[in-house]
């Protein structure tokens, strides 16, 4: 019987996985609202908070908006990518599993169905004009939405009036979406693949620039902080109980064999490390539901909050285990991150280091390649640049963890290279 089923699964592993995924965001969605929001639409109120809303860095929607309507909204922009990608025929792998639940995540705290669209349509265009594939270059659209919240301040701070200033806004995504692709590529051979939010890096730098502009033009945005100081046991227990089951899915898949969790281990996790074209299915679902338990785990041991942002990081790290990211190469990183905070003036649970604490899962290919040692000193530079980066494009960029990650990438990788080559020469 069980044979039958997997046999039936095959090739489609993913895509039911997805798909449970987001009907699962629709019912915490529903959990979320109590019999009362539904009855008084609140729910759909909250929807359109979201919407009509500021999204620079840090606006937790469940504090705005309500725990039912940020997970709504997180299953309305993760079925967004489903489709798109549904329709090009893209083969789902690792990296179809990053972009998913890094876009599942940041729908808790930044991204919404209609601040997306323009930067999406704008790589759309650059495929069409450079006469590329779009299946190419979706998962630099899917990631590029990191710099949605751009869009929707431009709306805000903008001279003209609100009609003009969407037909601007819509412009300026068109133009991120347009610019990503190449200038991702770039980027990458800056860092040579220990970022692995790599889109985060170049969209920071094209953030950066465009901050500049709008600063010399006397428009100014600034950083916010929207958090929710809760855990909620039905929140905490959820996640839980979908990573365990995301483990037993991938070990049924595996036929009862774990021995695979021990070959992840194996790898550095430098990009392009995709588990589930080196590995195979069942056992990228084992290490993400791994990952996964990792990093709540950690949450609830510095009582941390499980706020949208939060459970966004997790969710990525969660999406990231499948294209680089496992237990060996995360935790340097994570006690790194973790130490810096019984040194610096920061604490374990200030939002920006329970955010750096998950979200340095980016740097694990330093310490898959070069170490222990090396990995936790990562963590802890990590932990130090993150704070000083947001202000730099008015928390308009949110992977700005992905940001910081490439520069302490960038500031260490040569120098560990080279080590390592003078002591392949001995």
């Amino acid at each position: 019987m069980a044979e039958k089923i997997r046999k039936k699964l095959e090739g489609w592993e993913l895509k039911i996985f997805c798909i449970f995924s987001i009907v699962l965001l629709l019912g915490a969605g529903i959990a979320g609202s109590s019999w009362e929001q539904l009855g008084d639409w609140s729910t759909i109120q909250g929807l359109w908070t979201i919407v009509v809303s500021r999204d620079a860095l840090i606006t937790d929607y469940f504090e705005l908006a309500g725990y039912g309507a940020a997970f709504i909204n997180s299953m309305f922009v993760m079925t967004i990518g489903f489709v798109l990608l549904c329709i090009k025929r893209v083969k789902f792998t690792g990296l179809t599993m990053a972009a998913f639940f890094i876009n599942m995540g940041y729908a808790l705290w930044g991204k919404n169905p209609l601040n997306i669209l323009p930067i999406l349509f704008g790589t759309l265009l650059y495929a069409r004009l450079h006469g590329v594939q779009l299946s190419n270059c979706i998962y630099t659209a899917l990631f590029g939405t990191c710099l949605a919240p751009l869009v929707t301040e431009l709306i805000f701070i903008l001279p003209f009036g609100t009609v003009i200033n969407m037909f601007f806004a819509v412009g300026v995504g068109l133009f991120i979406g347009y610019m990503l692709p190449a200038f991702s590529i770039h980027t990458a051979t800056m860092h040579k693949g220990y970022n692995l939010f790599n889109v985060g890096f170049s969209a920071g730098v094209i953030a950066f620039v465009l901050v500049c502009v709008l600063k010399a033009l006397g428009m100014e945005s600034g950083s916010v902080l929207i958090w929710r100081s809760e855990s909620p046991m039905w929140i905490v227990a959820g996640l839980y109980g979908y990573f365990i089951l995301t483990f037993l899915y991938g070990l049924f898949l595996n036929e009862g064999n774990m021995m695979g969790l021990l070959k992840v281990c194996r790898h550095s996790g430098k990009s392009a490390a995709d588990f589930v074209l080196l590995e195979g299915v069942g056992t990228t679902l084992m290490n993400m539901g791994l990952i996964g338990m990792v990093c709540s785990t950690y949450i609830c041991l510095i009582g941390g909050d499980f706020s949208g942002p939060v459970v966004g990081a997790i969710l990525t790290a969660f999406g990231f285990a499948a294209f680089g990211a496992h237990v060996r190469n995360y935790l340097p990183v994570l006690l790194g991150v973790f130490l810096s905070t019984l040194v610096n003036q920061f604490h374990a649970t200030t939002p920006s280091m329970q955010l750096a604490a998950i979200f340095v899962v980016g740097l694990a290919p330093i310490a898959g390649k070069f170490g222990v040692i090396p990995g936790i000193i990562a963590g802890m530079l990590h932990s130090a640049i993150v704070t000083c980066t947001t202000e730099m494009y008015g928390g308009l960029n949110l992977y700005n963890n992905g940001f910081s990650a490439g520069w302490v990438a960038i500031l260490m990788v040569p120098g560990l290279e080279g080590r390592k080559k003078r002591e392949r020469n001995k």
